[in-house]
């Protein structure tokens, strides 16, 4: 019999079943096999995942073999740089066996058309009434998102916001320091809040969000009932130059393999970003051109109502 104390300071009896040991041997190796299919199902190399994530090569290793035995704060950042939450790679159940994962895999791949349907017999509301007149456009970072969505909401005559400045309002400071004082968790819970803020406030908006928003399965979910949701993409090139001719030189500075990693990156969440209801290439036009062509997606698609 061993005990644990919760957060109010209170101790409780846990019946512990088996060998901890082996358990907790058992448990790494599961993490580990989790780990190296997740990264080769997305076509990551080992030395990728590793600039991504911030965990050092031999670590990884390590940690594929069922030897390392990683801290949480480093399997976060691993769970984040494949795109999957922690519990997917810790829980018991195998998530490429389970029914949930079997249903969430066809869900990825299917027709829009049989997306759609799913999303209509799952939601207890019809989903242009949940959606309202709320547009949220989605992408990687440099395709084009605040940009375009105040030029799209000027001509269309709505609010246009963008989420990272209303959870900078909110917290009243800025991202970076949100994410130095309370981490990547604690910024995608700020992120989630100022999401049900948006939808309890607007009914109608044009609403522009950061680029890893889509990895988090709650809160992209949400995104994808309240809102219209449309991906803005681009080239690989166009993403990286675009984000240096705002003034940002860092996806560069000292690091040969950004665009390697950049590319990953796009890949691993293609999927993700092809669940919005329409996309838009923005690769090689003047934002005047973008900007008008968003506006008429947005008419032609109804979304307005």
């Amino acid at each position: 019999m061993s005990e644990i104390t919760n957060f109010k300071g209170e101790t409780a009896p846990v019946q512990v079943e088996g060998d901890p040991d082996r358990m907790v041997a058992a448990l790494i190796q599961r993490v580990g096999e989790r780990v190296r299919r997740a990264r080769e199902r997305k076509g990551i190399p080992r030395r990728v995942l590793s600039e991504i994530s911030g965990v050092s090569p031999r670590y990884l290793a390590q940690l594929e073999a069922g030897e390392g035995n990683i801290s949480i704060g480093l399997l976060q950042r691993v769970a984040i740089a494949l795109d999957h939450r922690i519990e997917w790679l810790m829980g018991e159940d195998d998530p490429w066996t389970s029914d949930a994962s079997r249903v969430a895999d066809l869900y990825r791949t299917a027709s829009r058309e049989v997306q759609q349907s799913v999303l209509q017999t799952l939601t207890p509301e019809p989903l242009e009434a949940a959606r309202g007149h709320r547009i949220c456009l989605i992408g990687l970072r440099g395709a084009g998102k605040s940009t375009l969505g105040a030029v799209a909401g000027k001509a269309l005559g709505v609010p246009f916001v963008e989420l990272n400045r209303e959870i900078e309002a909110h917290s009243g400071m800025p991202v970076d320091e949100v994410l130095a004082l309370y981490g990547q968790e604690g910024y995608r819970s700020l992120e989630a809040q100022a999401v049900n803020r948006v939808i309890a406030t607007y009914d109608s908006v044009v609403l522009a969000v950061a680029g890893g928003i889509v990895v988090e399965p709650d809160t992209y979910n949400t995104l994808l009932g309240h809102f219209h949701t449309i991906w803005l993409r681009t080239s690989p090139d166009e993403h990286m130059s675009r984000v240096r001719a705002q003034g940002d030189e860092r996806p560069m500075a000292g690091n040969p393999e950004a665009m390697e990693q950049l590319k990953s990156i796009l890949t691993s969440r293609e999927s993700l970003y092809a669940r919005a209801e329409a996309q838009l290439d923005t690769s090689g036009k003047p934002v005047e051109t973008s900007g008008a062509q968003l506006a008429d997606l947005i008419r032609a698609r109804g979304f307005l109502g």
